[in-house]
C-alpha cells in the first residue's frame, strides 16, 4: 500500500462523524439510526476495498455522501411495491396476479383497521368460524353443498389429499402429472400428503378403461388435474368428467378435480374457450373441486374447496387446516369480490374487465397513449396489433388479440436499455419488446398508468442510460 492510499484510508471519517453530518440526520429520522449505521458500515467496507484496488480515488466527504446516499435511497423504497404492467399478461404471476376490485380494497381497509367478527358469532355471542363469512356465497355461485377456503390452491390440494386419501391410492392420468410454477409437482405433493400415486394411461392418451384397471382395493380417489400452463394437441384422448365421476362412484371412490384457474362464470362471457367453470365441474359429478382465488376469479390469493358436504366436513375436521387458514384481510377482500359476482358486476373486477375489453376500446387507448408519448419523446412511436395473454396458467394456447404502442429509435438506446431504465424507477414500468422496439400493451394499463408512463419517458429524456442491458426480452 503506497503512502497516497494510506493517507486516503486515514481520511475516511469514522462512524460518529458520518452520523453527525447534517445530510445524514434526515436519513436517520426516516429509516432509523441503526439502519443507517448498518448501511454505512457495509458501504465503508466496500469503499475501502475499492480504494485499495484502485477502483475509486476520491474519498472526500462530498464523494462519500454520493456513494452512501445511493444505497440509502434504495433502502427507502419498499421491497414489495406497485409496478405498471404493460406486458398484456392479465394474470401475471410475477407481478402479483389479479388486481383487487375497489370494493375489495375498501373491505380490507375497513376490517384491517378495526376489531372484527373474524371468529365471533354476533347472534350467539360466542366463538364463530372464519370460513362462515364466504361459504354461503361460494355455495350459491357454484352450486356446491359446502365450501372451505385455505391459503392457496396448493394448500387446498394438500389438505384434500391428506384428509381424504392418506395411506391409500389415488389414480391419476400420466398426462396430468404436471409441474406448476415454483416446482409444485403433483407426484411430490401427493407423496408429502401420504397418499400413494397410481399412474394410468400414457402421456397423451388415457382412456376410461385405464382408470378402471388402475383401481385396486386400496384406492380411495380418482383425481383429475388442471394442466395449468401447457396443452397437448393432436393424437390425444381423455375421458369426460361425467365418465370419471360415474366410475368413481360405482367403485365407492371420491372423484376430485383440481380446476386450477378458478373460473366462476362461463368462459364465453370472457371470450375464452378451453376453461371449464367450477359449477360445470360439480354438475358433472365431482365430489370436491379445488381452485385458486387470484387467477381467473379475480380475487385475493387463497385456495378454494367446494363440493359435497360429507367430503368438506372431513376437511374441516383435519388438523392441517389450521396451518393453512386465511387471515381477516384476505377474507374481507374475497367476500367483497363474491358480492360483485352475485350482482353480476363483472366489469368491477379488474381481471374480468381486462379479459372482456373490446378491440376497439384498446385501439382507442393505444392511439391516445401514442399521441401523449409523441409530445414527450423524440423516439418513433407507432400503434400496432399485439397478442396478449390470460396468464396464471389459464388458457395458455389462447392468445388474446390486443393493441399496443411500439417505441423505437430512441436516442437513449434499444429496448434492453429502456427496459432496464424503466425498471429502476420509483414506480417501475414493466413492458415487452419486439425487434428491439419497446412495446407497451394497453390491455393491462389504466388511465393513471398512461400519465405515469409519460412521466417515465420525461425522466428518460433527462437521464441517458449508458449502455444496452444484456438479455432483454
Amino acid at each position: 500500500m503506497n503512502d497516497e492510499i494510506k493517507k486516503k484510508m486515514r481520511s475516511i471519517p469514522g462512524m460518529d462523524i458520518l452520523l453527525a453530518q447534517d445530510w445524514s440526520l434526515p436519513w436517520q429520522e426516516e429509516l432509523g439510526r441503526e439502519t443507517v449505521k448498518r448501511h454505512f458500515n457495509a458501504d465503508l467496507t466496500q469503499i475501502r476495498r475499492k480504494l485499495l484496488e484502485g477502483e475509486i480515488e476520491d474519498v472526500s466527504m462530498d464523494a462519500l455522501r454520493l456513494l452512501l446516499e445511493k444505497n440509502l435511497e434504495l433502502e427507502r423504497r419498499f421491497r414489495l411495491r406497485p409496478v405498471i404492467n404493460a406486458t398484456g399478461v392479465v394474470i401475471h404471476t410475477n407481478l402479483g396476479r389479479s388486481l383487487l376490485a375497489e370494493e375489495a380494497l375498501v373491505a380490507v381497509m375497513r376490517v384491517g383497521s378495526s376489531y372484527n367478527t373474524l371468529e365471533y358469532d354476533l347472534e350467539a355471542g360466542a366463538r364463530g368460524q372464519r370460513n362462515s363469512h364466504v361459504e354461503g356465497a361460494l355455495c350459491a355461485l357454484t352450486g356446491a353443498e359446502a365450501a372451505l377456503v385455505v391459503n392457496n390452491n396448493a394448500g387446498a390440494v394438500l389438505l384434500c389429499l391428506s384428509a381424504l386419501a392418506q395411506g391409500t391410492e389415488v389414480v391419476v392420468s400420466r398426462g396430468e402429472l404436471v409441474e406448476i410454477g415454483g416446482s409444485f409437482r403433483v407426484p411430490d405433493i401427493m407423496k408429502f400428503s401420504g397418499a400413494e400415486l397410481v399412474e394410468v394411461g400414457t402421456t397423451n392418451r388415457t382412456h376410461l378403461r385405464d382408470y378402471s384397471e388402475g383401481i385396486t382395493e386400496r384406492a380411495s380417489m380418482l383425481l383429475k388435474v388442471h394442466p395449468s400452463n401447457f396443452r397437448m394437441e393432436g393424437f390425444t384422448a381423455a375421458p369426460e368428467r361425467e365418465e370419471l365421476a360415474a366410475l368413481a362412484h360405482e367403485r365407492g371412490l371420491i372423484f376430485m378435480e383440481d380446476a386450477g384457474s378458478g373460473l366462476l362464470i362461463e368462459g364465453q362471457l370472457l371470450g375464452l374457450s378451453g376453461e371449464t367453470d367450477v359449477r360445470t365441474c360439480l354438475e358433472a359429478g365431482a365430489d370436491v373441486v379445488t381452485f385458486s382465488g387470484d387467477k381467473m376469479l379475480g380475487g385475493p390469493q387463497l385456495g378454494i374447496i367446494v363440493g359435497k358436504k360429507r367430503v368438506i366436513d372431513r376437511l374441516k375436521r383435519h388438523q392441517v387446516l389450521r396451518a393453512l387458514r386465511v387471515d381477516k384481510m384476505t377474507l374481507a377482500a374475497f367476500e367483497a369480490t363474491l358480492r360483485l359476482y352475485a350482482k353480476g358486476d363483472y366489469d368491477k373486477i379488474p381481471t374480468l374487465a381486462m379479459l372482456r375489453r373490446s378491440s376497439e376500446d384498446m385501439k382507442v387507448q393505444a392511439r391516445r397513449l401514442a399521441s401523449k408519448l409523441r409530445t414527450v419523446t423524440s423516439a418513433s412511436i407507432t400503434v400496432l396489433e399485439v397478442e396478449d395473454a390470460v396468464g396464471g396458467g389459464s388458457s395458455p394456447a389462447l392468445p388474446l388479440p390486443g393493441f399496443g404502442v411500439a417505441v423505437s429509435s430512441h436516442p437513449a438506446g434499444g429496448a434492453g436499455t429502456l427496459q432496464a431504465f424503466f425498471r429502476s424507477l420509483d414506480l417501475p414500468l414493466i413492458c415487452g419488446a419486439r425487434e428491439n422496439s419497446l412495446v407497451l400493451h394497453v390491455r393491462t394499463l389504466s388511465r393513471a398508468d398512461e400519465a405515469a408512463i409519460c412521466n417515465a419517458f420525461e425522466l428518460l429524456e433527462q437521464e441517458k442510460p449508458e449502455k444496452e442491458a444484456p438479455g432483454h426480452v
